[in-house]
């Protein structure tokens, strides 16, 4: 496989001390606009295959309700980005030995009124994400659309994040947050880089 050379905006000095001050960094900008939209249409050309994620083994969450689809190779341009998310996490692991090994990540759909309410993705170690990056990759966003990250830093301190197309929002994992009410279909892809191999 060819070297993965990280987009320019993805200023991994800015983002290790953000991680290590706060516990969550924001790259705007993250990717060139045509690579951006065949991202876009990606996803939009396979909504017809996403399931609902409240649905796990029959049973029904009731602290979300969007929509999803994971990635595998055979979505070609989305695998882009999780070896971009690969390449990222060796030079997180160099600045905090966080001992990531793997990535999954899956395409996300919030229609108007969806939601995810309070949770970790790593609640007190019991799984092996280590970081979660969500891509905001819809073409335009208004801020009174909703669909915003509520977010609790590492000092305890509490940010709305806005979905900006082409925004990265990198936390770690074992942070508090939710995603709140869209008012406005919301598409984004949400990842996980893990320290172990348990991938979906």
């Amino acid at each position: 496989m060819d070297a993965v050379l990280l987009p320019k905006s993805w200023k991994v000095d800015q983002i290790i001390h953000d991680l290590d001050q706060q516990g969550f960094s924001l790259i705007d900008e993250a990717y060139p606009p045509a690579y951006m939209h065949r991202l876009v249409e990606e996803c939009t050309s396979n909504l017809n295959k996403f399931r609902d994620a409240a649905i796990q083994n029959g049973v029904v969450s009731k602290i979300r309700s969007d929509h999803i689809l994971w990635i595998n190779e055979q979505l070609e341009t989305a695998s882009q980005h999780v070896h971009q998310l690969e390449e990222l996490a060796k030079q997180l692991n160099r600045a905090f030995y966080s001992g990531i090994r793997n990535v999954e990540a899956h395409f996300a759909c919030y229609n108007s009124g969806e939601f995810y309410a309070l949770h970790r993705d790593n609640p007190h170690n019991k799984n092996g994400r280590v970081f979660s990056a969500v891509y905001y990759l819809h073409e335009q966003w208004q801020s009174d659309w909703g669909g915003e990250l509520h977010l609790q830093d590492k000092n305890d301190q509490w940010h709305i994040l806005q979905p900006k197309p082409n925004r990265i929002a990198l936390f770690q994992s074992d942070l508090l947050h939710e995603v709140l009410k869209a008012k406005h279909q919301r598409l984004s892809i949400t990842a996980w880089l893990r320290s172990d191999s348990d991938i979906i």
